[in-house]
């Protein structure tokens, strides 16, 4: 599965509606609310999980993934050490990455690409996207709105 930063993981784009992901995904394997009202899928098979926020009309804003076939720039990055991916990244000019720690996780975060990879034992099991705030303070949409 291919990460697109800025715009989202494989066929998902920032700005689907739900109807749009179970055109290419199917039905989700869990659909549910979060405490603000967004909607949740998620997919087994493809270690993935969905928000629609609420606030914008229900469109794709975030996904989660932990899949092993995860890529960026053609590079692996799930069970990989992060000093790796972060050398990997590196060759294409992503280096600015904001550390914090839970517990024995931590979590790298480039804000230019809205992305977090997050680690355990220095180690990459999960990985998040989210949707990109332009400089008006609105959300880069780049799934196409039907008229």
């Amino acid at each position: 599965m291919k990460i697109n930063p800025k715009n989202g993981i494989d066929k998902l784009l920032f700005g689907m509606k739900q109807n749009d992901v179970t055109a290419i995904y199917g039905k989700p394997d869990r659909n549910y609310k979060d405490e603000d009202d967004n909607v949740i899928f998620a997919y087994n098979k493809h270690k993935i999980r969905l928000t629609f926020y609420q606030e914008e009309a229900l469109k794709l804003g975030y996904i989660v993934a932990s899949s092993p076939d995860l890529e960026i720039f053609g590079f692996k990055i799930i069970g990989r050490k992060i000093a790796d991916v972060k050398k990997d990244l590196a060759t294409k000019e992503i280096t600015k990455f904001t550390q914090e720690e839970f517990d024995t996780f931590e979590n790298y975060f480039n804000e230019e690409n809205w992305i977090i990879f997050q680690t355990e034992f220095e180690e990459v099991v999960k990985f998040e996207i989210g949707a990109i705030i332009n400089n008006k303070d609105e959300f880069d949409w780049k799934f196409p709105a039907k008229k």
